[in-house]
């Protein structure tokens, strides 16, 4: 092995991946050098190689790696509860003792080696303490005799995370998977908002005997700059740690009801000005609009500011601001800053790029009023979030809503500000070539830097997670493998390479938080990429996620085309979210009728011809809908496009999977994508509304009055009932 390979294994670069069985494709040396150096390690030249195999050797040497992770063992009991920590499911941790024998054998200890950890809770435990180890995060101490002391992050968690809950009676859950903005209601303000939300849970809940909610990402966009538009996608946010106001329902804020007249009629001509939007874009006129919804409540927000907040709701807010920390500082911080100096902090003025330099100290002083104004709109998110989430399990939904997590964050954006000394510079997080993506992909945010990770205890990745986990009955993250692809500034995706990550740690700090929300977590699948991955989402009850076009044998892949057969239901797993689309892939009715294909074909990103691409979509949906007919799913036969979607749910159900999603708009018949990849002015990405098969948008009370949702969900049901028995 070279000196440049030995320093890639020893920082978890690899040198090489397997896009397809039997097939191994090596890492170009520039590429190598690229990674490493987004490391922080120099391998420019052999020299700089040696050197860092030195230094490399000499890290290895400390007493104790920067964390240190435990597991507390067994599974949660009968009541779901683990003593010593309130709100925790598991059972009790480690003793001290054994806990900290296990440390010294995996580290390697010299003997003699005093040991003591400091709990979160402050108390200080002894090697020879009788005492528990609670789960949590602690600090660890350890003093090798003639040494001096050193101090690591001793994370004690939970194997697994808990399982989805369900109703009494049964097993497994419906729910609907949803992209907010595009449900307007007759009260929205130009796109869905929390109030809707809420409202399409407690009917989801109570008429369709739904368990989950999945609404998508509800992250802090990047926002517009001057005479620009906001970076749409809600898998490149400003912000994964807060919920973005622009989700706030206005007239829904306590404060709103006390306005004064003159402050009232301004933010009623605002609402006028918004339900004129709302109309255009319900009427057909105007896609959705977020920078100008954004702009009314910002300025209507400003207006029931002026109201002051009752000693009941200060206190409430005074408890947010205490349990949200630095984290909300910080992001209020950035938002301030944001609009004096522009979105991205990057090219803000010198020294305001530091979040933590005396020049950034200063501007805070003098814009603490503008800071407090963002504090509280993030509270009042927070408050109208909780609000759905409530209504949510009223409802009897048993999981509630399902948070999703983007990949990572805009890098100009406020998590990145914040956040800057643990992220990877000069690399963005994606994925090789596939043969869905012969291109790769390229998500355009920066990589968590492993090493600068657990130095910090893996503070920010909690931050995170206590973001999501906040009024979630579930959460859903894609890239949760013990690898990421990075792809050097500058290169095609195809020239990247896998970054290794310390997997039990971020579990482990996955797995507390989880506990600590009692929530479930659902996983991006991919499937044939991680070796050994699927296994690991079982063993730590990690729920994974199937979409049906993409089952086939061989393993999930979007290109794998007729050749490989569909995978009949038994086959299934049961551990998994099922569904059959989503905002990023063709609908049910999309597929049906062929009309991605003519989408694609005209917006020039088909790689074949026309005529082959739906020759090639008729002959897999052959394929299904032949399994659909022996399995007795389609008893009318094909031909009715309404009747073949709800085939498509019933095999759905047919399945053991534990939760089954029906993408809202395969119910209304929608056959427009959300989003299509690989556009980004050619195709209104994110701004088209929920519609019916003839393009005609559809409000929420309309899609909550339609029998054509209800016989799908019906039928769903039906078949989830049967499989029951």
């Amino acid at each position: 092995m070279t000196p440049l390979a030995r320093l890639a294994a020893a920082h978890g670069v690899s040198l090489s991946h397997r896009p397809s069985p039997g097939r191994r494709v090596r890492a170009g040396r520039e590429t190598v050098v690229a990674v490493l150096a987004a490391l922080v390690v120099d391998a420019s030249t052999p020299a700089a190689v040696r050197a860092a195999l030195e230094r490399h050797a000499e890290d290895s040497r400390r007493l104790l790696p920067p964390t240190v992770v435990l597991r507390s063992g067994a599974r949660p009991g009968p009541d779901g509860q683990l003593p010593g920590l309130p709100g925790l499911s598991g059972s009790p941790g480690p003793s001290l003792s054994t806990g900290l024998s296990e440390v010294c054998e995996k580290s390697g200890l010299p003997e003699g080696t005093a040991l003591r950890v400091v709990t979160e809770s402050g108390d200080v435990l002894g090697r020879q303490s009788g005492a528990e180890l609670p789960p949590g995060v602690h600090t660890l101490c350890a003093q090798a005799p003639g040494e001096r002391p050193v101090r690591s992050t001793l994370v004690v968690a939970p194997g697994a995370v808990p399982a989805p809950r369900t109703r009494t009676g049964r097993s497994r859950g419906p729910g609907l998977l949803v992209h907010l903005p595009g449900l307007l209601s007759s009260r929205s303000w130009g796109m869905g908002d929390l109030a809707d939300l809420g409202d399409l849970a407690s009917w989801a809940g109570r008429c369709l005997d739904a368990d989950f909610l999945q609404p998508g990402p509800l992250h802090t966009a990047v926002p517009a700059p001057p005479g620009g538009h906001t970076a749409l996608s809600p898998y490149r946010p400003s912000s994964r740690r807060f919920p973005d106001p622009v989700h706030l329902r206005i007239e829904d804020i306590p404060e709103y009801a006390y306005l004064g007249p003159e402050e009232r009629r301004r933010v009623d001509a605002l609402a006028g000005r918004a339900a004129a939007a709302r109309e255009g874009v319900l009427n057909g006129e105007a896609h959705l609009d977020p920078d100008a919804v954004r702009d009314l409540k910002l300025r209507a927000l400003e207006l029931v500011r002026t109201v002051q907040l009752s000693p009941g709701r200060r206190a409430a807010y005074c408890d947010f601001l205490a349990a949200r920390g630095q984290a909300l500082e910080d992001h209020a911080t950035w938002c301030a800053f944001a609009e004096r100096y522009g979105p991205d902090w990057r090219s803000w003025p010198a020294g305001l790029d530091d979040p933590r330099s005396a020049r950034t100290a200063r501007e805070r002083d003098d814009q603490l009023e503008r800071i407090d104004f963002h504090c509280w709109a993030a509270w009042l998110t927070d408050c109208q979030l909780a609000a759905a989430q409530r209504a949510a399990r009223d409802a009897g939904m048993a999981v509630g809503l399902v948070h999703e997590a983007a990949a990572g964050v805009h890098p100009g954006g406020a998590d990145a500000w914040a956040q800057q000394d643990v992220l990877a510079p000069g690399v963005s997080l994606g994925a090789p070539p596939t043969a869905g993506a012969p291109g790769g992909l390229d998500h355009g945010v920066p990589p968590w830097h492993p090493d600068a990770l657990a130095r910090t205890g893996y503070g920010p990745w909690r931050e995170v997670l206590a973001g999501l986990f906040r009024h979630a009955g579930a959460v859903r993250i894609d890239h949760l493998g013990s690898r990421q692809w990075w792809i050097p500034e500058g290169r095609p995706p195809s020239e990247g390479a896998w970054v290794r990550y310390g997997a039990e740690a971020l579990w482990s700090v996955l797995a507390l938080e989880a506990h600590r929300a009692g929530a479930a977590v659902i996983a991006g699948d991919p499937g044939a990429e991680e070796p050994g991955f699927r296994e690991d989402l079982a063993a730590r009850r990690v729920l994974g996620t199937r979409v049906l076009w993409c089952e086939r044998d061989g393993g999930p892949s979007e290109g794998a085309g007729p050749v490989a057969r569909p995978v009949p239901p038994e086959r299934w797993p049961a551990d998994c979210l099922a569904t059959a689309a989503g905002p990023e892939l063709p609908g049910c009715a999309a597929r049906l009728t062929g009309s991605h294909v003519g989408l694609l074909d005209g917006l020039g990103l088909l790689r074949r011809p026309a005529a082959q691409g739906r020759a090639a979509e008729a002959a897999g949906l052959a394929e299904w809908f032949r399994l659909f007919a022996r399995l007795g799913l389609l008893p009318e036969g094909r031909g009715d496009e309404e009747g073949e979607i709800r085939a498509v749910h019933r095999f759905l159900a047919r399945t053991p999977a534990r939760l089954v999603g029906v993408w809202l708009p395969d119910a209304v018949g929608d056959r427009r994508p959300v989003r299509v990849p690989g556009t980004t002015t050619e195709y209104p990405n994110w701004r088209l509304p929920l519609a019916g098969p003839d393009g005609r948008p559809l409000s929420l009370e309309e899609v909550t009055a339609s029998s054509r949702v209800r016989r799908l969900i019906e039928a769903l049901r039906e078949e989830l009932r049967a499989t029951a028995q």
